[in-house]
């Protein structure tokens, strides 16, 4: 895991806030695409992605502060990245293409777990369900 880490490290280092902005106008549209995702492999990932777009629309819109801007950022790297068809797998190889989805995902959620179990927290949400720890 310490690759896919530091690919979403080093990912996240580009984010700007002008950047999260942008992804912010674009999310309405994302979330419909991320919940026509089929990759019973990885039965969380949906919601993990519809969780990171709800925190980045809550924190780029002023309605949560407290999130860490690099926990921020890896969740716009994240969404930026399931968003693309082509990553480091194709989203079209069957039962592989979301693997590197989920990966980039997992690892933000992992790095960044005090700042979004808090998060989840504050908006009703059971932080176990979103780390498929439940």
């Amino acid at each position: 895991m310490p690759e896919i880490v530091n690919f979403v490290n080093n990912g996240a280092a580009a984010i700007t806030p002008a950047l999260a902005d942008q992804v912010l106008r674009l999310l309405p549209q994302w979330k419909l695409e991320f919940t026509q995702i089929k990759a019973p492999q990885f039965p969380h990932l949906v919601n993990q992605l519809e969780f990171l777009a709800d925190a980045v629309e809550d924190s780029v819109e002023g309605a949560y502060n407290e999130l860490p801007f690099m926990a921020l950022a890896q969740a716009v790297f994240a969404l930026i990245y399931a968003h693309k068809k082509t990553g480091v797998i194709p989203d079209s190889l069957l039962d592989l293409g979301r693997a590197d989805d989920s990966s980039v995902v997992r690892a933000v959620l992992i790095q960044n777990e005090k700042a979004f179990a808090i998060y989840a927290g504050k908006q009703g949400v059971d932080w176990r369900k979103i780390t498929s720890q439940a």
